[in-house]
């Protein structure tokens, strides 16, 4: 799919350089997203944040622990471009 991320480079903080299949990218600053409880606590440590890498299967970014982020919400954030109209919840899941 067109919004599944092929790359991804921590920068510092919780500032990642992303890129997309049909080659949209830059950087982005996933603090405002994150709500630092449940799975998604141990990415406050920046050392933590920084363990990112891309899942080839699901399309997205995702951490050891199992934490991973929607595409699509990470290129809306990145792009600034709408979501698309129904998100396939699974996919979506994190």
């Amino acid at each position: 799919m067109l919004n599944d991320i092929v790359e991804v480079t921590h920068l510092a903080g919780h500032r990642l350089f992303l890129r997309f299949a049909d080659g949209a990218a830059g950087e982005t600053d996933l603090s405002p997203l994150l709500q630092f409880s449940g799975v998604f606590e141990p990415l406050r440590d920046p050392e933590f944040f920084a363990l990112v890498g891309v899942n080839p299967d699901i399309g997205t970014i995702v951490w050891p622990n199992g934490a991973d982020l929607c595409p699509d919400v990470l290129r809306h954030h990145l792009t600034g471009e709408p979501l698309p109209g129904q998100t396939d919840s699974a996919r979506c899941a994190g």
